[in-house]
């Protein structure tokens, strides 16, 4: 293949966006670090005779969904999420620019609505004092968490939505 017929690397994220979107990530996978940890530790406890950590899937599901709400606005920054073009591909590019704002959009609207459920959730968590089942540890902090991070999304996906209708980069 030609160069010319590669496609461009998606540019690196830049300015206060791309700034908070890479610290976001490298706390997610600094969070996914840790938990490779604790599922190593728990493990080697099992193994050793020991009792594994108490709640380590707790913590697991609840850093986890938090890391992958921190991984979400470099990714859309990147372009990093699956696109099928199958249908668009011979379209000009000012005409895929406005279908791929349009997908921003709805994007946009689905993590706004995820995040307003998310909201829901741990106004009620807090209400019911709801922890976990091993552990008991409070679960509305690590929702509230990912409630925050859902909205950062809608907004990162509302901007890089803007951005290619007005034909600049995020």
């Amino acid at each position: 293949m030609s160069d010319e017929a590669r496609p461009a690397a998606p540019a690196e994220p830049h300015g206060v966006l791309g700034l908070a979107a890479g610290l976001l990530a490298t706390v997610g996978g600094l969070l996914i670090l840790g938990v490779a940890a604790l599922v190593t530790a728990s493990i080697v406890r099992r193994w050793s005779g020991a009792q594994p950590i108490p709640g380590d899937f707790e913590l697991v599901q609840m850093a986890t969904a938090i890391s992958v709400f921190a991984f979400l606005p470099y990714c859309q920054l990147r372009r990093g999420n699956i696109a099928v073009d199958t249908f668009t591909a011979w379209l000009p590019e000012r005409v895929n620019r406005v279908v791929d704002a349009l997908w921003d959009m709805v994007y946009s609207a689905t993590m706004l609505l995820l995040a307003w459920c998310l909201f829901n959730g741990t106004r009620d968590m807090i209400q019911n004092g709801t922890t976990t089942m091993v552990a008991g540890i409070a679960m509305w902090p690590a929702i509230a968490l990912c409630t925050v991070l859902a909205a950062g999304v809608a907004l990162t996906a509302c901007i890089t939505s803007m951005s290619l209708l007005i034909g600049r980069r995020a």
